[in-house]
């Protein structure tokens, strides 16, 4: 058998030199993400269902040499303060090689757009360009993603000196 590629990763997109995100990876394919470089795995998925989980992904990145942190967002309920983790993850591992993934890479780059626009002061186009090439928000996803953009930017104008009506 060929070993794995990381391009054969569900949904694998290549943001930058630093960054990938994806779909969940086989046991090969997080072998594959490690000979490519990777220092750290983020995975936004649940740990609870066999058809999108490895049964000790932890274990596995953790013995290829590599950081795991697992912040489990419900898919139909993302939250806030899974966002602020997400934040939190990011900036602690700045300048490090990641593969951020989930399930199907849907969870994963709502929140790097998210972190691009609220921590970063990416425009909201090219944020959410990753996104875009993988899906359309749904109804838990889209009116979350709203909410998050317009707090982020009450408090904003708060910082400039704005009043919040």
């Amino acid at each position: 058998m060929d070993a794995a590629r990381v391009s054969e990763i569900l949904n694998y997109l290549r943001i930058d030199a630093a960054l990938a995100t994806s779909g969940q990876p086989s046991v090969d394919e997080l072998h594959a993400i490690r000979s490519d470089g990777t220092e750290v795995v983020i995975n936004l998925a649940l740990h609870d269902d066999p058809r999108y989980s490895l049964p000790d992904e932890a274990g596995t990145v953790s013995a290829l040499g590599m950081t795991y942190v697992h912040i489990p967002v419900k898919f139909d309920a993302p939250a806030e303060g899974d966002l602020v983790a997400f934040f939190e993850a990011m900036e602690r591992h700045r300048g490090k090689k990641l593969l951020l993934h989930c399930a199907a890479n849907k969870r994963v780059t709502a929140f790097l757009g998210l972190y691009r626009v609220i921590r970063e002061g990416w425009d909201t186009g090219r944020a959410f360009a990753p996104m875009r090439e993988i899906w359309e928000p749904n109804a838990a996803w889209a009116p979350f993603i709203e909410a998050m953009l317009a707090k982020h930017a009450a408090g904003k104008r708060l910082e400039q000196g704005g009043r919040r009506e």
